[in-house]
């Protein structure tokens, strides 16, 4: 399975909010006066457009529910690592809301609009959960990292910098070193910080960029271009250092913050599964009724 349909989901996104904005003259109308829009037999829930986006939204929201398997059953392997089912899984999510508008022609009423609440927030806390996944450490596979591995991991990062920039490694560790947080913040806390973290490690990235960009100029040292590696200018040489840095500071953060970040994640859980299990059940005992009621128009 592969990951980067970035531009992908893109286009898909935008189909679906043309058509909920196209669709806006006939979802502000009330239902006594859509009967009469020429846009009815299209744009009903179980019009031509709203029920494909209905049938659409079912078969990725099954969909959705192969991650937790994949992530149970290493059998499964062979479909792809659990970081790109991740990702796949958040991709295809973000669509979703989207189809289910355009489903419901943005009525929510009842049972569909406590199916759609729970998908929101299943969405939402689905974009926490990976922001929350993506700060413990781990290798491409998406297998978590041991403290030592990720100890490994930091030294060959600032041993590739000090090569990079002809300093010590004692050097380029102090020049990298960010406070250390608290020790065992709360939940809410931990969350914050991790926030925190991003941006002072965002900023610390750039103040070094500018630095070590001023110090090449005054020539108190010049990067170290590798032609083979097609890195042909300094500015790329700038580039790849600061990227290295920012790395081996992320691993520091990371490794300073698992035990909240893991403690962060569980309380996660509480408010993921439970709206996911709701939506579900929710979608299942809908599609039943529409089924059984006969309104659809491929019976």
């Amino acid at each position: 399975m592969r990951v980067g349909g970035g531009p992908a989901l893109a286009v898909i996104i935008t189909v679906l909010a043309a058509v909920n904005v196209g669709g806006y003259p006939y979802y502000s109308l009330s239902v006594a006066e859509r009967v009469r829009s020429p846009l009815h037999p299209w744009l009903r829930p179980s019009g031509y457009i709203g029920q494909s986006a209905g049938i659409l939204a079912l078969a990725i929201f099954l969909f959705l529910w192969l991650y937790p398997f994949r992530k149970k059953f290493k059998s499964l392997a062979w479909t792809g690592t659990v970081a790109q089912w991740l990702d796949v899984h958040i991709l295809v999510a973000l669509g979703l809301p989207l189809l289910l508008a355009i489903h419901a022609a943005w009525r929510f009423d009842g049972l569909i609009g406590l199916g759609f609440l729970s998908m929101m927030i299943v969405v939402a806390s689905g974009i926490v959960g990976r922001y929350l996944y993506v700060r413990i450490p781990r290798s491409r596979t998406g297998v978590e990292l041991t403290r030592d591995e990720v100890g490994e991991r930091r030294r060959e990062l600032v041993e590739k910098i000090a090569d990079a920039l002809g300093l010590d490694v004692a050097t380029v560790e102090e020049t990298l070193a960010l406070g250390v947080p608290s020790t065992s913040p709360s939940a809410i806390k931990a969350l914050g910080q991790l926030l925190t973290n991003d941006l002072s490690r965002w900023r610390m990235s750039r103040a070094l960029r500018r630095r070590w960009k001023a110090l090449v100029k005054e020539g108190s040292f010049s990067f170290k271009v590798d032609r083979q590696r097609h890195r042909a200018t300094e500015g790329e040489a700038l580039d790849e250092v600061v990227a290295l840095a920012s790395r081996e500071m992320s691993l520091a953060q990371q490794a300073r913050m698992l035990d909240a970040t893991h403690r962060v994640f569980k309380w996660w859980h509480v408010a993921h599964r439970p709206f996911a299990l709701t939506a579900l059940v929710a979608v299942i005992i809908h599609v039943a009724v529409v089924v059984a009621l006969g309104a659809t128009w491929f019976r």
